[in-house]
């Protein structure tokens, strides 16, 4: 387990009077900080907008097979049942390529299906109440547009932030714009990872240069891919050498 699980748990504990069980059957810790920081760096965020007879599955397992470094299931239009029934699909691929499955949003879908956590925007059900449901070891990114809203989420006990947009995107037509010098000032100013995203694609990742991020997520470059695997290896090899190898 991670110094900063150990230390949710410990800060739990003295709440309650008790060590908190895990609420859902899973392997949740099993990612120390550092092993979270390197799974920003390919962060795959998917959209069955794309799919074209094709499953989630199948795009899900190209996308590890080309190097993605996480995998995040956004479905913004499904029950929650239906969010759980579908990461109970995708989590044992997660697993075998050895990075984390996180859910957008849906806190309760990730406890069912026992996700290794979930990332929450700044509208979306309150850090807080994420910790409590999914427990210490869960991670928990968020959203964040701000200084503000970085340090706030950091003091909170996120586990990483995501940044953006960097462009705008028909994926999120209402999302705030990040410039490349107000990442690298959030980038500064927290200690936890940060991952750029919006409108981020092999050919926009170059913005990332010096900001002092550790990676990209990104949605229609790998799900609207017409080959998902090549896609995310061409996409991870750009983003590593746009932050100088790491």
């Amino acid at each position: 387990m991670s110094e900063a699980a150990n230390a949710r748990r410990a800060a739990a504990a003295d709440a309650s009077g008790a060590t908190p069980a895990t609420s859902a059957p899973c392997q949740r810790g099993r990612f120390s900080p550092a092993d979270i920081r390197r799974a920003m760096l390919a962060y795959g965020v998917t959209d069955r907008a794309w799919l074209e007879g094709r499953t989630l599955a199948d795009m899900v397992q190209e996308a590890l097979a080309g190097g993605a470094t996480c995998i995040q299931l956004r479905e913004k239009h499904l029950s929650t049942p239906e969010v759980a029934a579908e990461a109970a699909e995708l989590i044992p691929l997660c697993q075998t390529a050895g990075v984390p499955f996180l859910i957008d949003d849906d806190v309760e879908a990730a406890r069912i299906s026992g996700a290794d956590g979930v990332h929450v925007g700044q509208s979306d059900t309150a850090l807080a109440e994420a910790r409590r449901i999914l427990g210490p070891d869960a991670i928990i990114g968020v959203s964040a547009h701000t200084v503000e809203e970085a340090l706030a989420a950091e003091a909170g006990g996120a586990d990483y932030l995501g940044v953006g947009a960097l462009f705008s995107t028909a994926t999120k037509t209402d999302a705030e714009i990040v410039t490349p010098a107000q990442l690298a000032e959030i980038c500064r100013a927290v200690q936890i990872p940060v991952t750029a995203i919006g409108g981020l694609n092999y050919e926009t990742v170059d913005v990332l240069a010096g900001t002092g991020v550790d990676g990209a997520a990104v949605v229609s470059a790998i799900f609207a891919a017409e080959n998902p695997r090549q896609a995310t290896q061409e996409l991870r090899a750009k983003v590593e050498r746009v932050l100088g190898g790491r």
